[in-house]
Parts: C-alpha cells; sequence; structure tokens
C-alpha cells in the first residue's frame, strides 16, 4: 500500500484542499509584494475584490444548488441537473461580459487607471473559470476530493510558479500578472476536460423546470451568501468609522488568527454537506439526523484542543503575525473571546448547511439576517456604551445565539434532537475517527 493512500480521507482531502489555497496565496502575496510597485499591488487588489464579488454571486446562486440537486441522484435527473447548471452558469457568464463590453466601451475615457484596468479585464477573467468552477462543484456533490485537491494545486500552484518565473527574468507586470491569471484558470480547465470532469456535454440536456427550480433555489442561497459577507465585514465598517483605523488594525488581528478555526470547518462543512444532500435525495431521513448529530458533535470536540491552545498562546500568535508594536494591546484577549465562543461554531453552521439541503434555503437566508442585524445594532450600542474594542468582541456570542436559536427552532421542526443528542453522537463518531486513524497508521507503517 502507497503511503499516500493512508490519507485518501475525504475529510483530510478536504481540509488539503483549503490548505492549498491558503499557503499558495500567501506565498504568491509575499512574492508579489517584493516585486511590485505598491500602485501595481493596490491595482491587484482592487481587481481580485471585483472579481471575487463577481465570482460570489455566480458562486452563491449555483454551488450550494448543485450539491443538493445532483448528490446521489440517478442518472438522468443527473443529467438535467448538471446541464441546467452549465446552462445558468454559462448565461450569467456572457451577461457579464457584455455589460463588460457596453461598460468598457462607454468609460474609454475614464482617467481612473485602476477602474479602467478592472473593467478592462474582469469580463474575460470570469468567463476563463467558468469551466473550473462548475467542475468543482461537480466534484463536491460526487465527493471526490482528492481530484479537487489536484485541481486548486494546477490553478494556484501554477501561478505561483510563473510568477516566480516572471520575477527571475524580470517580467513581472501588472498586465502580464492579470493575462497569467486567466492562462491559469485555462490551463485548470483543460485539465477539466482531458480528466473528463467538466461534463460540458451535459448543457444539452438541460431541462427548463430544473432550471426553475435551481434558480428559485439560487436566489436565497446567493441571499444567504451576500448577508454572510456582511457578516463578516460590517463590523470592519463600524470600527473604523467610529474608533479609527488604529483600532481597526487591532481588531483585524484576532479576526486573521480566526482562520485557524475556520478552516477545518470549511472543510467538514463541504463534506458534510454533500453527504446531507445524497441522504436526502434518496429519502433517508434517519440518515440525515445522524449525519448532521455526527458531524456537528465531531466538529464541536475537535475545536476543544484548538480552543484551548489559542488561548494559552494567543499573545505568541498576535506577536507572530502583527509584530511587537501590538503587544500589549486588545488584540490577544479578543482573539481569547472569538476562540472561546468558536465553540458553538459547529452547531451553526451543520444548522444552516441542513436547512438547506432540506430545501428551506428561505429559513436559512432569514437565520443569517438576524445575525447580521444583532450585529449591526449590537456593535453600535456597545461602541456608544463601550467606546473600546471589548464591547464589539462581546457581541460576537450574541450574534451566534441569535442564529443557533432560530435555526435550531425551525430545523427541529424536521429533524428529532437535542445538544445531548450531538454531543454523544459526536463523541463516539471521535473515538471511532481516533481508532481508524490510528489503524490506518499502523497498517501504513508494516507496510
Amino acid at each position: 500500500m502507497s503511503k499516500v493512500s493512508g490519507f485518501k480521507n475525504k475529510h483530510f482531502l478536504s481540509l488539503a484542499g483549503n490548505l492549498v489555497i491558503s499557503i499558495f496565496s500567501v506565498a504568491t502575496m509575499a512574492l508579489l509584494y517584493r516585486s511590485m510597485s505598491k500602485s501595481d499591488i493596490g491595482t491587484w487588489f482592487i481587481f481580485l475584490s471585483f472579481i471575487g464579488i463577481a465570482d460570489g454571486i455566480r458562486t452563491g446562486f449555483l454551488s450550494t444548488g448543485t450539491v443538493k440537486f445532483y448528490s446521489g441522484v440517478e442518472l438522468d435527473r443527473g443529467k438535467k441537473v448538471l446541464g441546467s447548471v452549465w446552462f445558468i452558469a454559462l448565461s450569467i457568464s456572457i451577461l457579464l461580459l457584455l455589460l463588460n463590453a457596453i461598460v468598457w466601451t462607454a468609460t474609454t475615457q475614464l482617467q481612473n487607471p485602476q477602474i479602467q484596468i478592472v473593467i478592462k479585464w474582469i469580463g474575460i477573467t470570469f468567463l476563463s473559470s467558468l469551466p473550473f468552477m462548475v467542475a468543482i462543484w461537480i466534484l463536491l456533490a460526487e465527493e471526490k476530493y482528492e481530484l479537487i485537491l489536484w485541481l486548486r494545486l494546477v490553478n494556484t500552484g501554477s501561478m505561483f510558479v510563473i510568477i516566480a518565473v516572471l520575477i527571475y527574468i524580470q517580467k513581472i507586470t501588472l498586465e502580464n500578472l492579470l493575462i497569467l491569471n486567466i492562462a491559469t484558470n485555462i490551463l485548470t480547465s483543460f485539465f477539466c476536460v482531458i480528466w473528463r470532469i467538466s461534463n460540458f456535454r451535459t448543457i444539452f440536456k438541460a431541462s427548463k423546470s430544473v432550471m426553475l427550480e435551481l434558480m428559485h433555489f439560487g436566489k436565497y442561497s446567493l441571499g444567504t451568501t451576500i448577508s454572510s459577507t456582511l457578516l463578516k465585514s460590517v463590523d470592519t465598517f463600524i470600527i473604523n468609522y467610529f474608533l479609527g483605523p488604529a483600532s481597526l488594525a487591532i481588531y483585524n488581528l484576532p479576526c486573521k488568527l480566526m482562520e485557524i478555526v475556520e478552516l477545518p470547518l470549511r472543510s467538514f462543512t463541504i463534506t458534510g454537506m454533500s453527504a446531507i444532500a445524497t441522504a436526502i435525495n434518496n429519502n433517508k431521513e434517519e440518515e440525515v439526523l445522524t449525519i448532521f448529530k455526527k458531524y456537528a458533535g465531531m466538529l464541536s470536540f475537535a475545536f476543544i484542543p484548538i480552543v484551548l491552545g489559542g488561548i494559552l498562546l494567543a499573545d505568541v500568535a498576535i506577536n507572530i503575525l502583527g509584530g511587537p508594536k501590538y503587544h500589549g494591546t486588545e488584540a490577544a484577549n479578543i482573539f481569547r473571546v472569538f476562540l472561546l465562543f468558536s465553540m458553538l461554531y459547529p452547531i451553526d453552521r451543520f444548522n444552516g448547511i441542513t436547512l438547506d439541503m432540506l430545501n428551506l434555503p428561505q429559513i436559512n437566508l432569514q437565520k443569517v439576517l438576524i445575525m447580521l442585524s444583532f450585529c449591526i445594532i449590537g456593535n453600535l450600542v456597545a461602541i456608544y456604551f463601550f467606546k473600546n474594542l471589548y464591547g464589539v468582541a462581546f457581541v460576537s456570542p450574541v450574534v451566534i445565539l441569535s442564529g443557533l436559536f432560530f435555526g435550531n427552532y425551525y430545523l427541529k421542526k424536521h429533524l428529532k434532537y437535542t445538544l445531548k443528542d450531538i454531543l454523544v453522537t459526536g463523541w463516539y463518531e471521535s473515538k471511532l475517527l481516533i481508532n481508524k486513524t490510528i489503524t490506518n497508521f499502523q497498517k501504513t507503517g508494516n507496510n
């Protein structure tokens, strides 16, 4: 047995895929900061922000729907779903490209070079990433995480390598970087074709009724995506406006460090979502409940060492990331507050995706909107009374609890469970996973 085969576990592969993106993005950023002017770097990140918004709309509208309606279904139904996904995704991409062309024609005399570059490149970049993104959604539904890992390696790895080469031959310019971005998307799409994972031919099986299902679901899914994005950034705007950029710099440090928690949470959310969708599409209601309790419970226990370690090493982590000038600020203690209440994240997150998979995306949207409302009102009240970052930090648990209570209220109408059920199942499954992992390592070592 190959030593690598011991790691062919969907949870590990999903986590590895997210780690690949994080590592290469940090390494690429480090290269660019050291080789390009501040002006070009600023323009590049402005471009990434706009393309991120555009891609967020397409992904928010279709990715969750692809997993929900495609996972575990019969072959004919699956082809109709994928064909409909392709038709909608292609329509969105071409529409943006046409709008981009119209805006580009109308703004040729614009004096802002940054906006000019965004308008010039956003449409074609958005279109070039389409096959790659649709393939990722399909592979998520099929739970083929090893292929997702390889695609991400091709996409982010080739970008990093070619940037390093361009720097070495002194050809790194903003325009070359924008062309390279498109080229790596096309390269990744080429691998999707030769590995036969794009399923583009299913577009001829697109069904009007399935497209209507996807769009009805997608409008709520998109709303949830946008609201979740606002939820993560609204405190940034409020702090900057009322307390200033210096306070914002302090507050952003623990926010960045919370990636320690978000990385495994995102990975398990991805694997759990496809498993729940498959169970629902095969009318296995008991299995849906089991998967929900298993994932939410296991992650809750997995967070315990992360939280304890983070609380003990908070000052060290802040010094490593921010440097000595942030020593003695509120950053370390705010990080401890965030970590402590992150224990609620797994149940809250799986509460939301289970509502989505049960075809209740409108309830999940309402849940996120309630959390957003508590976040905005809570931050304003906290700053008014406390006039410091600690007040804002303690709004976080209130926000999480508001979503947790609302989501549990509606989810319990469809699934019968208690907090004790989640923890008992999570503890049992955690022990099974640990024993299985130890056994696999022992077998790998013997071979």
